[in-house]
């Protein structure tokens, strides 16, 4: 019986209990804190947690000490330890877990854990609510398998931790994926400088449960952009001349950000997803906002739009005589899979049960901040792959529906098991 199969009940439970309790980026305290337990659990040889397994000042878009304050008490109330919170102070999440066995290469897995800002589904026919383990944080859920990750993570470091190898294994727990403002800081902690191997994985992305990806490419590079312009308000029919209109600005802003042209060197995108400003229907507004991104199909691209997103809002500032600010957020670059680690999953998951169909390789078509760590590796002469675990999802990634059949949770830790050993084996 294999790994995966042997703990299915507790990779269930395991998942569930997380995907009740999601917590958005840098506000994982709960979800850390119980991490960290099931790895004492299983024992490692080393532990680092919170400031001790990221580059502090590298993190990005992390909250108010008044937003980190209240996780940090619900946290609590949801029993993780004092000591541990003490630990993550000022917003320090994530974890690393080490297992050393002596000479050999060192591996490594990375796994994200944070939620989406949504509400999840509360129809009778969404699994979670059904079985009873629907999010009770509700402007927090797991809408796209971060639960799952977690769970096959330390599926894989049970299994690894009961095998004979010679070498290290590093089990990366990183926080703030989807805000994409943890990878930076991990890639930047020095845990990575002495990996041979790393693996990322990510459940799901419209492949179906007992279908495996064994290299994930076309990573979008990315950046998150926070815009704020400033005018003068007045009143709206009394004095409208008097006004300058931030609104107008930033509507102006708006519109032409998805004018940007497109770029023949490969593909772009922008997004103003968040916008907002005014005060009252009758006052001229003197304070908006826009939080988009801009992406590109290399880092270059994205530097493009980056680049013409700031002269759009510059340019739109001045027409209607307001200030503008422009900040970076969260940001990551492209990334290739290694093709010597999509030949070790793509044989490792041929011998898996339940794995149906291979595939070698697939597009994201989206951002992931697993780059950083992939290009952390790769530059100092390691190599790195996406490894993708399909799984039946009734809803679409970020969805207030989304849930992953827990069924593909043991194929996850199988594939991935198997492909650190191999690792090890072949050294």
């Amino acid at each position: 019986m294999s790994a995966g199969t042997r703990y299915y009940d507790w990779l269930v439970e395991l998942r569930r209990d997380l995907h009740q309790r999601p917590e958005p980026a840098w506000r994982e305290f709960y979800t850390t804190a119980r991490v960290v337990e099931e790895i004492d659990a299983i024992g490692v040889d080393e532990l680092y947690v919170g400031p001790d397994a990221l580059e502090s000042d590298a993190r990005l878009g992390v909250p108010d000490d008044a937003e980190l304050d209240e996780w940090v008490e619900r946290a609590r109330e949801a029993g993780a330890s004092d000591a541990l919170l003490d630990k993550m102070a000022g917003g320090h999440t994530g974890a690393i877990a080490v297992l050393d066995r002596g000479d050999g290469p060192t591996v490594a897995l990375r796994i994200d854990i944070d939620a989406l800002t949504r509400e999840e589904s509360q129809r009778d026919t969404h699994h979670p609510v059904a079985e009873g383990f629907r999010s009770r944080n509700e402007e927090a859920m797991h809408a796209c398998g971060h639960d799952a990750h977690a769970a096959i993570g330390l599926g894989v470091l049970r299994a690894v931790a009961e095998s004979d190898f010679s070498g290290t294994f590093k089990l990366i727990v990183q926080p703030a994926e989807e805000q994409i403002g943890g990878g930076k800081a991990i890639a930047e902690s020095g845990h990575l400088d002495d990996v041979d191997t790393l693996l990322a994985v990510h459940i799901g992305l419209d492949h179906p449960t007992g279908e495996v990806v064994a290299g994930i490419d076309g990573f979008l590079a990315v950046r998150h952009l926070n815009a704020t312009f400033a005018g003068e308000g007045a009143h709206a029919g009394g004095h409208p001349g008097q006004g300058r209109n931030a609104v107008q600005a930033m509507a102006a802003a708006v519109q032409n950000l998805y004018a940007i042209p497109r770029h023949e060197a490969g593909a772009t995108r922008v997004n103003a997803g968040r916008v907002g400003g005014g005060t009252a229907s009758n006052i001229i507004p003197e304070s908006a906002f826009i939080e988009g991104e801009v992406r590109g199909e290399t880092t270059e691209l994205m530097e493009y739009m980056w680049d013409e997103a700031n002269r759009v809002i510059e340019n739109a500032a001045a027409m209607h005589d307001c200030e503008y600010t422009i900040e970076r957020d969260g940001e990551a670059p492209s990334a290739t899979s290694d093709e010597s680690v999509v030949d070790r999953v793509e044989t490792a998951a041929q011998d898996v049960a339940g794995v149906e169909n291979i595939l070698r390789r697939d597009d994201l078509g989206g951002s992931e901040d697993a780059t950083f760590l992939m290009q952390r590796v790769q530059e100092l002469g390691g190599e790195a792959g996406y490894v993708c675990i399909g799984t039946d999802h009734p809803g679409g990634h970020h969805t207030a529906t989304f849930d992953v059949d827990e069924r593909s949770l043991p194929i996850g830790v199988d594939v991935l098991t198997g492909s650190v050993l191999s690792v090890f084996a072949d050294a």
